[in-house]
């Protein structure tokens, strides 16, 4: 699997909306920086994301203009614009907001070691 690969993987688990799914391309040592909240931990990282996804029923994440800062054989470095859609209190929203990925290359495969999320815009 290529970094390009493992992004792409990555969002579709997240489109799952079954963290088992998202957890089977985490780095052990994950961590997340979303707008409001740090997660340093796996526990952490499962419990925002299945806030996220009881919140907005529904939803489809997407990446655009994905730009690979670095690319060498253990990292992968990408910068996107991720876009989300669903259902908030039973009505359509819609936003979009800044992300950086890296990815680490551990066992033979990428695994997701460190996701910023700025706020939606």
């Amino acid at each position: 699997m290529t970094h390009q690969q493992a992004l792409e993987r990555y969002i579709q688990a997240t489109n799952t909306h079954d963290f088992k799914e998202v957890k089977a391309i985490l780095h052990p040592q994950a961590v997340y920086w979303f707008s409001d909240k740090t997660c340093t931990t796996i526990e952490e990282i499962e419990a925002y994301f299945k806030h996220a996804w009881h919140v907005i029923k529904e939803e489809v994440y997407s990446a655009s203009n994905v730009k690979w800062l670095t690319i060498d054989e253990k990292t992968a470095t990408c910068l996107y614009t991720y876009h989300y859609e669903g259902y908030h209190n039973e009505k359509f929203v819609s936003g979009s907001g800044r992300a950086t990925n890296i990815f680490t290359w551990v066992n033979d495969e990428w695994k997701l070691i460190h996701e910023h999320l700025s706020g939606a815009y």
